[in-house]
């Protein structure tokens, strides 16, 4: 979950929340092992504590290795650092 700056990179949190979870979604199905993959924002109206979740499953540890490295998840990190005020996270295995 990413908890966005109010303004960053010449836009505004909620336009950074929208390219965030267009960027993210070009890491769907990038890696073999890669289950179920969903990026949420939060809803306008609402007092929330984080603004963009990121919810996804890896059949294996290996899967999730290969996810982490790949250029596409690399080339995000850049932006992320840019946009976000905090970012919070949970691996687990089931």
């Amino acid at each position: 979950m990413w908890k966005l700056k109010e303004h960053a990179e010449g836009a505004t949190r909620e336009e950074n929340a929208q390219k965030l979870k267009a960027k993210l979604e070009t890491c769907r199905s990038i890696v073999k092992g890669q289950g179920h993959f969903e990026v949420g924002t939060a809803q306008l109206g609402f007092d929330c504590t984080y603004d963009v979740v990121l919810v996804s499953d890896f059949d294996d540890k290996a899967a999730l290795d290969a996810y982490q490295v790949h250029p596409k998840h690399q080339a995000l990190k850049d932006f992320v650092a840019a946009i976000r005020k905090a970012r919070q996270y949970v691996d687990y295995e089931v």
